[in-house]
């Protein structure tokens, strides 16, 4: 029986940003819409797509419009730091950002529109594994004094979602749901409107649309899935276990050329990957919990990856 996953960060690839590919304007500056009224620069969707806005990683969802809350100082802290307009800077924000300018144009709540996707909006019937908290309640801590949005079976792990900020996170998904949503998702080119350049931060971060490249140095995803033949298709490899699994090879400092896939990797475990030379499609759904129902850290969250999709590869090629 297929478990239930929060998907995390790959509500951005999945839900928000063919949204914003069918609705929005990519050129059109969006900085007095979007109350941005002191910023010297365009505001565009373009840039929130491609993580190239400027905007900090991250702030609290209290309600508040983004613009007023970066206009007040906050401690120092990951999430929090300051960002400027052009490199990327990866930001929850952006997608944010995205879904209230769908609910301005459409008129329609964002849960119901990204709910075409096929996947599920929290809360959800079926609960996924949970996780314990993450950066993201530290933060909130230290930039707000309201309080962290209470923990419930059927809402995200993400505590800005959980506090009903549209857009980042908030959908889930079994195999089976997810392999119907990817059908569609392929089927309507939305991966390959997505997968095209559109924003570099050094050697090894290149952003398109919502998804980024995927490099093929030694020990980079890009290595193992490049060994993937043409044309498999589409699948959904779920793995739900905790245990730990082998180290996976150590990271090349040197990420190589890109590999020909793209990818977006959700902060609870689940990861897609997207190959445009063919529309080859392969969802990766685990579980960020250790078998003592800790937070994997993230060399081992890449090792239960690695280990699934090593499996999947060496399938393939037997």
């Amino acid at each position: 029986m297929s478990g239930f996953y929060d998907l995390a960060s790959l509500t951005k690839p999945l839900v928000t940003a063919p949204l914003a590919l069918a609705f929005l304007d990519l050129e059109a500056d969006r900085r007095w819409a979007l109350g941005f009224h002191d910023r010297k620069s365009p505001l565009t969707v373009r840039q929130l797509l491609s993580h190239s806005s400027g905007l900090p990683p991250w702030r609290p969802f209290t309600g508040e419009p983004v613009a007023a809350q970066l206009r007040r100082e906050v401690p120092d802290h990951p999430l929090l730091r300051s960002a400027t307009p052009g490199p990327v800077t990866y930001s929850d924000l952006n997608y944010r950002l995205l879904a209230e300018l769908l609910e301005m144009e459409t008129g329609v709540p964002f849960p119901k529109l990204g709910s075409a996707s096929g996947l599920s909006p929290a809360p959800w019937a079926v609960p996924p594994v949970v996780i314990p908290d993450a950066a993201d309640a530290e933060a909130w801590r230290l930039a707000t004094d309201r309080p962290l949005p209470e923990r419930d079976l059927r809402l995200p792990h993400d505590a800005n979602a959980r506090a009903g900020m549209p857009g980042h996170a908030g959908f889930g998904t079994t195999a089976p749901q997810l392999q119907a949503a990817l059908a569609r998702w392929v089927a309507a080119g939305w991966p390959g409107r997505m997968a095209v350049d559109a924003a570099v931060d050094g050697p090894r971060t290149r952003w398109g649309l919502g998804l980024q490249v995927m490099f093929s140095g030694g020990g980079w995803f890009g290595q193992l899935l490049s060994n993937l033949p043409q044309g498999f298709g589409l699948r959904v490899l779920e793995d739900s276990t905790e245990a730990l699994p082998p180290a996976a090879p150590l990271q090349d400092p040197d990420p190589g050329p890109p590999s020909g896939w793209w990818f977006h990797l959700g902060y609870t475990g689940p990861a897609l990957f997207y190959r445009p030379s063919d529309q080859s499609c392969l969802a990766l759904l685990v579980h960020r919990q250790g078998p003592a129902g800790g937070l994997l850290e993230v060399e081992a969250l890449r090792a239960r990856r690695w280990a699934a999709l090593a499996r999947f590869v060496g399938q393939c090629e037997g």
